[in-house]
């Protein structure tokens, strides 16, 4: 199935057919953007009968610590030891996930239903997608979170959505990643489970990427969410 490209100010976006019955908000990493994962989405082989449409936003451009202070693409600042469970930046944090809800509300207003909507994002993107579909006050489809860490993890509990206390959690980690260790990865995910989220757990010997197992994955656990419409 072929995908229609759409560059736009604040985001990339791929339609998958004219008439769109699900979405894939889908957030990329520190210093990247939109089109970071673009390339993924033919290698995921969906079944056209899906009819999913891919969004791809944009982060903001802000000053991060951990790099100098350089101005780069970043959903919040990293302090230099805010992975380490240092200082977070729960201002750029929630700013991110404020944002991240307007795309959401965007594809509710284009008539895609809450329940047909998964949050993705690979490390930075991938913490966002966490913090924001756990406090997200509608059902959604799942969160698909790569490479990362649950942020605000100390909070979760009281701030944490009853509609999403179920949602589908994928949770994929490298076992050589150096920039957001598996340890966190093991972290976040035990503090998923004890707080009884559904978490599927993958991890892969690889770095801070994604592999081609890792899509296949991806693809399935996509069509189990997101089933076609008959």
């Amino acid at each position: 199935m072929e995908f229609s490209k759409s560059e736009l100010t604040d985001c990339v976006v791929l339609s998958q057919g004219s008439n769109a019955t699900a979405s894939v908000i889908w957030l990329h990493g520190l210093g990247a953007d939109g089109h970071d994962f673009v390339p993924i989405v033919p290698e995921l082989r969906l079944p056209g009968q899906l009819a999913i449409r891919f969004v791809f936003p944009h982060a903001p451009l802000r000053a991060v610590t951990i790099n100098n202070g350089y101005v780069m693409r970043a959903w919040y600042d990293v302090k230099l030891s805010g992975l380490q469970g240092g200082s977070e930046d729960e201002l750029g944090i929630r700013q991110s996930e404020t944002l991240l809800r307007t795309y959401v509300q965007k594809e509710i207003d284009a008539g895609i239903p809450a329940a047909r909507i998964v949050i993705a994002g690979f490390s930075q993107g991938g913490a966002i997608a966490l913090h924001s579909a756990l406090r997200y006050p509608q059902r959604l489809a799942g969160v698909m979170a790569l490479s990362t860490y649950l942020p605000l993890r100390g909070v979760l509990a009281t701030e944490a959505a009853n509609a999403n206390k179920d949602i589908p959690i994928l949770l994929c980690h490298g076992t050589h990643d150096a920039v957001v260790p598996l340890t966190l990865g093991d972290t976040s995910r035990d503090v998923l489970q004890r707080l009884g989220y559904a978490v599927t757990w993958k991890q892969y010997p690889l770095a801070h990427e994604v592999s081609m197992p890792q899509v296949g994955d991806i693809s399935t656990w996509l069509q189990e969410r997101l089933p076609s419409r008959s």
